[in-house]
């Protein structure tokens, strides 16, 4: 017999949710999240079609004019601050379609969100990623 945990119950997926709030650096991407990024990510999706691309590059504020983005999502999106756009709703794959219209590949621009360059983000991968001690929980300092 193995010492399983007791299911969780799930009559609060809200406060369940939340729990998962505690682990430093993570945005897991709920119901919530979404509704909250919509436009963003509708807007990273458009960025598909090389129209679109052509049309943003050539002039970023007036295709951010089209859509109905509060200043604060145009501002993460004119600084591509990626951990921002998250905290708005963004989904990383999403913001993707930004990643590659700027030439980025996945790789380059998620290593915008640490506290490295790319090539110590790249190194710290390949040698099996990054510690989880001091990442596990906020609250709970481990």
């Amino acid at each position: 017999m193995t010492d399983t945990p007791a299911p969780r119950p799930t009559s609060d997926i809200h406060a369940y949710l939340a729990e998962l709030e505690d682990i430093p650096g993570t945005r897991v991407f709920t119901a919530a999240r979404a509704r909250r990024g919509y436009h963003i990510n509708q807007f990273a999706m458009s960025l598909m079609t090389p129209e679109n691309r052509d049309r943003f590059r050539a002039d970023e504020d007036a295709y951010l004019n089209e859509w109905p983005l509060n200043d604060e999502a145009k501002a993460a999106l004119r600084a591509r601050d990626y951990n921002h756009l998250l905290d708005l709703g963004g989904n990383v794959y999403f913001l993707s379609k930004l990643f590659s219209c700027d030439g980025l590949s996945f790789a380059e621009a998620v290593s915008t969100m640490t506290d490295m360059t790319f090539p110590q983000y790249r190194d710290m991968m390949l040698n099996g990623g990054r510690s989880p001690v001091g990442q596990r929980s906020i609250k709970g300092g481990y």
